[in-house]
């Protein structure tokens, strides 16, 4: 009896005191760090994953218990660049140029220079805003007179570049006061630091990781991730001294290739390489968590942990784990496991400890969540493909969103509403198989449709079934391109034609065989 009223006095005091806080620091705008793995599988984090999760990640797991767990999290492309821009444009990435893949360290930028983008937005309401990682998208590299660098990823040769010049168009001018990382991923060159618009050390000899490409003398990949972890806990304490709200925006390059794990991790979760990568990734967001603590700045810092799509295949992983949880496919692909992501979010000042989002949400929605956070409208043409998240952080059974739209590296379309999912294509449309050649020879149907909520693993194709909801659906599809944007308000532009079926990759498909999607019974 004594120790039932015990608990009973101890959950009421815990219960207050979150109550009162809660209350506090509604009041209040929060401090925002926000982690974004690089191809984390949603299956990686071994809490998702509880089956067939082979990876210990417990600071990971600490975050979800102390937060919000969102399990039908998706960035809006199965592959970097694009779920990038998404995440600090709040704009889907096929309203771009970019229509597939992905660009390459040398291209230029994809973000325009007159759009409002995430970390703008906050800097207008007072807030330091910092990126230091992995940037992928674009910026104007210092070439010689008459040289044109553009999106693929090869590497231009060395006498082509001008590093004197320096670096225009980079993060410093899309909304973040400090920047410090490299320009792509860590297998793209220019192997090189930039701190702000400039190269610290100029990449004018050669070296491999994956890609041969300019490389700085002393720059090892390495030793990337440690010090993205070190800068990123050197700002906070600046932020902590100066008590400047502040926005940091830290994009990992793990557990991406070059798999190159720092050699306290190696051989630590006894489940190979890919896995003491991942472990050394947990680590990071544990380093970062504790000087929060240390700083007194958790309480009203809204942490972000997430991926910007799924789990690499040709990562090497132990044959127990499966990196994809219970969805078909990984990164590239337009099938769950190409887009299903982890998301964590922890706010002790507003969001209860050990709570579970279900709702559909994307990576594309926290322009519209700071935003609101700050308490500033976005303009018309700003975040047109965003929606806030901020009510689900105190009653997480209320839908946000209705629909998603989902892209894959080759750039087929997934449209997502409620528990049904469309897929305009008949294979991955990414590397899993069968791709969409392949699937065309099989004879699959140009259309896939799944209910999810029965079929998580996308086995059992309903089109046949359903011919009117994959028309409606279709239909839908085609009002969002046409709209430019998928939220309320006026009408705006994409930046090129939309290609729907991208129809290059369906070889011997004719415009009548796609046309029987689109015509009403």
């Amino acid at each position: 009896m004594q120790r039932a009223l015990w608990l009973w006095l101890v959950g009421l005091v815990v219960g207050c005191w979150w109550s009162a806080t809660s209350a506090e620091g509604a009041e209040r705008t929060p401090n925002i760090v926000f982690i974004l793995a690089d191809d984390l599988g949603y299956g990686d984090m071994q809490f998702l994953n509880p089956r067939h999760g082979q990876i210990p990640t417990p600071h990971m797991d600490r975050l979800a218990a102390q937060g919000m767990v969102f399990t039908e999290a998706h960035s809006t492309s199965a592959v970097c660049t694009p779920s990038r821009y998404a995440l600090l444009t709040g704009r889907y990435n096929w309203r771009t140029r970019l229509q597939q893949g992905v660009l390459g360290g040398f291209s230029p930028p994809l973000i325009a220079p007159d759009r409002l983008t995430l970390p703008g937005l906050l800097r207008q309401h007072g807030y330091r805003t910092a990126c230091l990682g992995k940037w992928h998208l674009g910026m104007t590299m210092p070439g010689r007179p008459g040289t044109r660098l553009g999106d693929g990823i090869e590497d231009p040769a060395l006498d082509k570049l001008d590093w004197e010049r320096g670096i225009a168009d980079g993060p410093t001018t899309r909304g973040f006061d400090e920047y410090f990382g490299i320009s792509a991923s860590l297998d793209m060159s220019p192997f090189a630091y930039i701190e702000q618009d400039r190269f610290p050390q100029f990449p004018t000899t050669l070296k491999t990781w994956v890609r041969t490409g300019p490389a700085a003398a002393d720059f090892e990949a390495v030793e990337v991730l440690p010090e993205l972890a070190r800068r990123g806990v050197e700002f906070l304490g600046a932020r902590a001294r100066d008590q400047t709200p502040f926005f940091l925006y830290l994009p990992l390059t793990s557990p991406h290739t070059p798999v190159v794990t720092a050699l306290e991790f190696r051989g630590k979760s006894g489940r190979g390489e890919y896995a003491d990568f991942v472990l050394q990734t947990d680590a990071v967001v544990g380093t970062l968590m504790q000087a929060l603590d240390r700083l007194e700045l958790a309480q009203n810092t809204l942490l972000v942990v997430s991926s910007d799509n799924g789990f690499a295949p040709y990562v090497e992983v132990s044959t127990r784990h499966e990196p994809s949880g219970d969805r078909r496919g990984f990164k590239a692909d337009a099938w769950d496991g190409g887009h299903h992501v982890p998301l964590l979010v922890r706010w002790p000042a507003v969001i209860a400890p050990g709570t579970q989002c279900d709702q559909l949400v994307g990576l594309n929605d926290w322009m519209a969540t700071c935003a609101d956070l700050v308490g500033a409208p976005l303009p018309p043409n700003a975040g047109e493909d965003s929606v806030s998240l901020r009510p689900l952080f105190s009653d997480p059974t209320q839908p946000v969103r209705d629909h998603l739209v989902h892209h894959s590296i080759h750039g087929k379309f997934a449209l997502r509403e409620g528990d049904w999912k469309l897929l305009l294509g008949p294979g991955s449309g990414g590397w899993a198989s069968p791709r969409d050649d392949e699937a065309v020879r099989q004879g699959l149907p140009l259309v896939q449709l799944y209910n999810l909520r029965d079929d998580v693993a996308e086995q059992r194709n309903q089109q046949a079934e359903q011919p009117e909801r994959v028309r409606r659906m279709l239909a839908r599809m085609r009002q969002l391109v046409a709209d430019g944007r998928s939220t309320p308000g006026p009408r705006q532009s994409n930046d090129v034609e939309i290609d729907l079926w991208k129809r290059k990759s369906l070889p011997g498909v004719t415009a009548e065989q796609l046309a029987v999607f689109e015509t009403a019974p």
